[in-house]
């Protein structure tokens, strides 16, 4: 089932069937008067003397052929309130079954601006589907028809909205895709189509990551058959702006399995998850392109695949990083940090950011700490994260800031090398992994690491979210651009 938005002007008392209007808190119906004929507004005045006045939306079938919508708009409304009333209507929509619904835009009157742009977004965000594997497909298409004349949805704004989505939907598609479909060179190829947007795409092989040093992020891939690769895509929004850019970088492992320190079976397949981070920096780089941003950014994704084999890396093997740094590699299923330590230390290095946010399905232990409703936060700069956090309340994309110190830092030593890829002491799993991270970020450069294992996937549908990949992170950064580096 596809959403299509379409405006219309209609005369507003013929409006066709399945007509949505907007009234005030606990359904004051008072302003629909003019909306709708004096016989729908007397029928629907009756049935609310007993309907739940708590609740954000009613409808009434007024006849065998109109249903009509009445959307509570509360006091105090956030625009995220408005985007989960999107959400909420097409729950409807789903429930309701029909094809066609008329929106009128005449009938909200709140002082939020944009109110229909951010209540359409939600619907739209709600409304995703991954069926492309499926022999059998809905084709049926929902017009949502805007009607009216005032509270109108500008181009300029229109466009953000469809930029965000189409970032959030390629996000989310990457992590629906079997790892059998999108695999290390498949998903580089897949960026690389992102050119046609503007953004530089530049494709880093095995022989060319070997050259640079990037033995943490090669050493991973080792026991797949699979090539592994880095790929950088730069967006120039801003060729006026001689300060440094701002750069993501995103965990890719296209399936894990653990290597040699094999997963259990359970649930194995779920690791098609585990490049939710890359997925997501992808997602918002293309986002950035679409809505044209003035601003100059990096995504920088590592690609690999993390199989048992013949040539796979062993528990006690030691690599040397990108920055000289040596790694005893204690357990293959720490595969995520190794390759972020290269990508990280790359970045860095080669694009000298203004900051380095990296995001990464890293750690079983954050889901325990904060379950499905925060993404774990580090980071070595309180101004980073704190625009993180404020960010991510404004969006319900929300960040919890976990503690970083030396005392943890202990933990990650190694005693025949710089550093060891696990804390064998147990305990405080992901914050020993944001830990190993930090020694990879080496020129004072402000980062923030969003470990969002718990995050990316979601079994329950909620707030925005059909249920399944989340794409989260991609409205969360792309806020953070936009009010505090355009």
């Amino acid at each position: 089932m596809a959403i299509q938005i379409n405006y219309k002007n209609k005369d507003l008392k013929k409006a066709p069937n399945n007509l949505v209007l907007f009234v005030e808190e606990n359904f004051n119906i008072s302003s629909l008067k003019k909306h709708i004929a004096n016989a729908e507004f007397s029928y629907i005045e009756d049935l609310l003397k007993n309907s739940d006045l708590k609740k954000n939306l009613l409808f009434f079938e007024v006849n065998s052929n109109k249903t009509i919508f009445l959307i509570s708009i509360k006091k105090n409304l956030k625009t995220s309130d408005i985007e989960s009333l999107g959400a909420e209507f097409h729950g409807y929509i789903n429930y309701d079954k029909k094809s066609e619904y008329f929106v009128n835009s005449d009938s909200i009157n709140s002082k939020i601006e944009n109110f229909l742009g951010y209540f359409l977004h939600g619907l739209k965000l709600k409304s995703y589907e991954f069926n492309i594997y499926k022999s059998k497909k809905d084709k049926k298409i929902i017009s949502i028809n805007v009607i009216g004349n005032k509270n109108k949805v500008t181009i300029q704004d229109e466009l953000r909205f469809k930029a965000i989505e189409k970032g959030t939907f390629f996000a989310r598609d990457l992590v629906s895709e079997p790892p059998n479909v999108l695999n290390p060179k498949e998903y580089a190829n897949r960026l690389s189509k992102l050119r046609k947007l503007g953004i530089k795409v530049t494709v880093y092989n095995e022989s060319q990551m070997k050259k640079l040093g990037m033995n943490s992020l090669l050493g991973v891939g080792r026991g797949s058959i699979n090539e592994s690769f880095l790929v950088t895509l730069e967006w120039s929004g801003n060729k006026k702006d001689k300060k440094a850019p701002l750069s993501f970088v995103g965990k890719g492992v296209c399936f894990d399995t653990g290597g040699i320190s094999l997963k259990p079976a359970k649930f194995m397949e779920e690791m098609k998850y585990d490049m939710a981070g890359s997925a997501v920096v992808a997602g918002l780089i293309q986002t950035l392109a679409i809505r044209k941003a003035k601003v100059n950014a990096i995504g920088v994704v590592g690609l690999v695949e993390n199989m048992p084999g013949g040539n796979a890396q062993r528990p006690g093997d030691i690599v040397k990083a990108y920055n000289g740094k040596t790694i005893e590699v204690l357990n293959t299923d720490a595969e995520g940090r190794l390759v972020l330590a290269d990508a990280l230390s790359f970045t860095e290095a080669k694009f000298k950011p203004r900051f380095m946010i990296d995001l990464a399905t890293l750690t079983g232990a954050i889901i325990v700490a904060l379950g499905e409703e925060y993404a774990g936060l580090f980071s070595n700069n309180d101004e980073l994260s704190n625009r993180l956090f404020k960010v991510g309340e404004k969006v319900r994309e929300k960040v919890w800031r976990l503690p970083l110190h030396e005392n943890y830092d202990k933990l990650m030593n190694s005693p025949i090398a710089d550093i060891q890829n696990i804390n064998y002491s147990g305990g405080a799993g992901s914050i020993t992994a944001a830990q190993f991270l930090k020694r990879f970020v080496t020129n004072k450069t402000p980062w923030a690491h969003l470990d969002i294992a718990g995050m990316a996937f979601s079994k329950k549908a909620a707030n925005l979210n059909p249920g399944g990949a989340t794409g989260f992170g991609v409205r969360l950064l792309n806020q953070l651009i936009e009010e505090h580096y355009e």
